[in-house]
C-alpha cells in the first residue's frame, strides 16, 4: 500500500492542481459561452501538464517530462484548430 506523506511539497502541489483542474471543470460545464469552455478546457490541459511534471519530478521518471513536453505541443495545436474553427474559418 502506498502512504502519502502530505508534507511533502509534491504532494501538495500536486493536490492543488487537483482542485484548479476541479474549477476549471466546474467553468467548462457551466460556461454560458463556447470560447468560455474552450478556455476551460485549455486550462485543464495546462494544468495536466503541470501535473506530469510534477509527478515526473517527484519520483524521478523522465519519460513524463518528455510526454508532458509533447503533449503541451499538441494541447497547443488543437486549441489553435478550435480557435480558428470557432472564428468561422476553415479548418
Amino acid at each position: 500500500m502506498i502512504s502519502f506523506d502530505f508534507t511533502d511539497p509534491f504532494i501538495l502541489t500536486f493536490l492543488l492542481l487537483l482542485v484548479c483542474m476541479l474549477i476549471a471543470m466546474i467553468r467548462v460545464l457551466l460556461g454560458p459561452t463556447t470560447p468560455d469552455r474552450v478556455v476551460g478546457l485549455d486550462t485543464i490541459n495546462t494544468l495536466v501538464i503541470a501535473a506530469m511534471i510534477i509527478y515526473g519530478a517527484a519520483f524521478d521518471e523522465v519519460i513524463y517530462i518528455d510526454v508532458a513536453i509533447v503533449y503541451a505541443l499538441l494541447s497547443f495545436i488543437t486549441t489553435l484548430f478550435i480557435a480558428k474553427y470557432l472564428e468561422g474559418g476553415k479548418l
